[in-house]
């Protein structure tokens, strides 16, 4: 399948994260690394013209940025972005820090909320959304994903679909009725090694002044997610065929 991937992402450039992304959406969809090319949010959005010369845009998650605090630089211009690229119906998958930013751009509201973090692997739970949905549909009702994020969607607009929930957080997951924009608030694109690389850089940023035996007993929670590390290449097989 040869394909052009815009991907989007907000981390410093500075990040290492940055660079292990790019590996772990290419390792996940299976498309040669040359697919890809990353735009550095901090940077400010892509041009709405630019979608023209990609076939599908995918947008990660972020290391110091927010949705519910809106600190990415050129924040509002980034929002219209997305917002431009649901009317065209560009085709894009987003999960994280995309997912928390579509559900912003449309309407929604994000919240900073601590106490529910998720970080590590979590079970999720189809919605009857999620079941009849064409992507969505092939994952068993039940299914572990990968986490790691402290903002949370507290709710989505009207007429936007929720595909998935889980215990601590009731939004996971959508689609644009009708268009082949999925977002997520998991990450697909990570396992249950890549996701441990991830909390093990940021360790202070998700779990600050905690001993080494807590970090452990959260480490020993980490486990494997293969049913959600489909949903990428489904995707693309889905949206572009075989």
């Amino acid at each position: 399948m040869r394909l052009r991937i815009l991907l989007l992402q907000a981390r410093d450039p500075d990040d290492p994260m940055g660079a292990h992304e790019r590996r772990c959406f290419v390792r996940r969809t299976g498309l040669p690394d040359a697919s890809f090319v990353p735009h550095d949010l901090c940077q400010g959005p892509p041009r709405v013209r630019d979608l023209a010369r990609f076939d599908a845009l995918m947008v990660g998650g972020s290391g110091d940025y927010y949705v519910s605090q809106g600190n990415l630089p050129d924040f509002e211009g980034y929002l219209e972005f997305l917002r431009e690229l649901v009317a065209r119906g560009h085709p894009t998958f987003a999960s994280c820090f995309g997912y928390q930013s579509l559900v912003r751009a449309l309407g929604g509201n994000v919240i900073h909320d601590p106490p529910n973090t998720e970080v590590g692997t979590f079970e999720l739970t189809l919605t009857e959304a999620g079941r009849e949905d064409p992507l969505f549909g092939a994952l068993p009702p039940r299914f572990m994903a990968q986490m790691g994020h402290k903002d949370r969607a507290a709710q989505i607009a009207d007429g936007v679909p929720n595909l998935a929930r889980s215990l601590l957080s009731p939004f996971q997951a959508l689609r644009i009725p009708g268009q082949p924009i999925w977002a997520t608030q998991f990450h697909p694109e990570l396992d249950r090694s890549t996701n441990t690389d991830r909390y093990l850089h940021y360790i202070e940023h998700y779990a600050p002044g905690t001993s080494e035996q807590e970090r452990q007993a959260l480490l020993s929670r980490f486990t494997d997610s293969d049913e959600s590390s489909e949903l990428l290449p489904r995707f693309l097989k889905l949206v572009f065929g075989d």
